[in-house]
């Protein structure tokens, strides 16, 4: 295991838009991995009429929404916990589970990283292999476990090498977890756009693992962070019974429990992304696929991690030159195992992929 120090996010808009000049409405954002077809159509149409929930307040329990999730999960309402993003529950978590150390599988996502430290712990870092395609060796990441780990932290589909761990393979690792007595955390934030989802998913595995927890929201897939909606899917009755004990009353306000309601029975608009993503994200990766002076690893999320190969070209480069030109990628020099060779960047409208497409190959 690597132990691994501070690293930063890339820039945000504001930022950018005081550099370049460049005002953030004009933006297309290639590097926030938001659902290119915006929130959900039958949302925007019918989210202003139930604006008198706001003079109630909101179920504390959630009960109707809880029940929406469980619909679109499979899974029991009583495992369903809600929270004001996924921030919260993962802060609440760690918090409860107080861990001394854990481990996170890198490069990924900083915020575990952050939480475990407010709280007092240590993370170490195992690394994913580029030679393996940035797949998890499960055998080799099973026999480096040990009964001084408290917590591991898996983001499935991984950010930012877009790559996943299968449910066969999830298994294995919460099997020997369970001998280690080591808690599991799974951020599923980017499960939803992958075409092999059932096989992908552990929500099935909360029926049998009481060592597991897991993470999602609305801000990626249903195109809404700005409304502040997470859940957490877990079958440990004790966990959750502290998670709603620590939680403060009322988390979700009252037109995000009905616009998480509506958002989560749109089976035409889950459809629809569904359907986009998984055709601009095998047309893309077949697009640079076919270039020598790239090297792409296979996604399966909604979003791509590309290597340049070019000697004297790097991602801070590539950053700019796509930026004068109102777009924002990804530059991965930030990440724990990466370097200034690698870029990210999500999947957008077929326009706008060819647009980026043809800023990121010219000679």
């Amino acid at each position: 295991m690597i132990r691994h120090k501070d690293h930063f996010h890339g820039s945000d808009l504001e930022k950018i838009e005081q550099v370049y000049g460049i005002k953030k409405e004009e933006i297309t954002s290639f590097s926030a991995n938001v659902n290119p077809l915006g929130i959900s159509p039958v949302l925007r149409r019918t989210l202003s009429e139930k604006i008198d929930a706001i003079t109630t307040y909101p179920d504390r329990d959630y009960v109707s929404l809880r029940k929406c999730i469980a619909d679109y999960t499979g899974t029991d309402l009583e495992h369903i916990i809600v929270g004001n993003g996924s921030t919260e529950l993962i802060s609440l978590f760690i918090q409860i589970e107080h861990p001394k150390k854990a481990v996170v599988i890198g490069p990924s996502y900083s915020e575990y990283e952050r939480e475990i430290a407010l709280g007092g712990g240590t993370t170490l870092y195992y690394p994913l292999r580029e030679e393996d395609g940035f797949f998890l060796n499960t055998a080799d990441f099973i026999s480096q476990l040990k009964d001084d780990i408290d917590l591991l932290v898996l983001c499935n589909p991984n950010n930012p090498t877009s790559t996943c761990i299968t449910k066969k393979s999830m298994r294995l690792i919460l099997d020997a977890c369970l001998q280690h007595g080591i808690y599991v955390m799974v951020d599923e934030t980017y499960v939803e756009f992958a075409d092999n989802m059932e096989q992908i998913t552990c929500v099935p595995l909360t029926n049998y693992y009481n060592n597991l927890v897991i993470l999602r929201g609305t801000s990626k897939f249903f195109a809404a962070p700005g409304l502040r909606l997470g859940y957490a899917v877990t079958g440990n009755r004790d966990l959750i019974k502290m998670i709603n004990t620590r939680k403060n009353p009322w988390t979700i306000n009252s037109l995000a429990a009905i616009a998480g309601e509506i958002m989560f029975q749109d089976e035409a608009y889950i459809r629809e992304t569904k359907t986009l993503i998984s055709a601009e994200r095998r047309r893309m990766y077949e697009l640079f696929s076919a270039r020598d002076d790239f090297k792409v690893y296979e996604p399966s999320g909604n979003f791509m991690l590309v290597k340049i190969l070019k000697p004297h070209l790097t991602s801070q480069d590539l950053f700019d030159r796509a930026i004068r030109r109102a777009m924002m990628i990804r530059d991965c020099s930030t990440f724990p195992f990466l370097d200034d060779k690698f870029i990210r960047f999500c999947f957008m409208m077929p326009d706008m992929n060819d647009a980026l497409a043809a800023c990121i190959l010219e000679d």
